[in-house]
């Protein structure tokens, strides 16, 4: 099950359907299963609260992800975005918002696989792993 949600925002417009299947795919793709995605979509100061009062983090940031299992196989999780900085980031980067936005949504997706960014090696794979899953869905 994946289910999106807003928390202090308009729900952004992409297809949500179609955004699901590729969720899925992905996720089929590298041997998992998922179980429950919860996405939140917030405004930035939104998710500062979030990061501060869960993480304890006093950052700004694109996406926070909670897992709701350890389970190696099937990927459960929250996933909370901020679309202030996925705008942002879109216009940084010179990117579409709906691309930015679906890199965002997979970015945590590939946390829970087992891909991190940590490092420089570590982020050169992530990049690649949201290019790959981004041209299954922009063909």
């Amino acid at each position: 099950m994946i289910r999106f949600q807003t928390i202090d925002v308009e729900m952004p417009v992409i297809d949500y359907d179609e955004a699901k299947l590729w969720i899925d795919d992905v996720v089929k793709r590298h041997g998992k299963s998922v179980g429950e995605l919860y996405y939140y979509f917030c405004s930035d100061d939104k998710l500062l609260e979030i990061n501060q009062q869960r993480l304890g983090h006093d950052f700004y940031t694109d996406i926070v992800t909670f897992p709701l299992t350890d389970c190696e196989l099937v990927i459960s999780s929250e996933f909370c975005l901020s679309l202030d900085r996925i705008a942002e980031n879109a216009q940084t980067f010179g990117r579409s918002y709906e691309s930015e936005l679906h890199r965002v949504i997979i970015h945590g997706v590939l946390h829970l696989i087992g891909f991190d960014d940590l490092t420089d090696e570590d982020e050169k794979m992530m990049r690649l792993k949201e290019e790959e899953s981004l041209s299954l869905l922009f063909k």
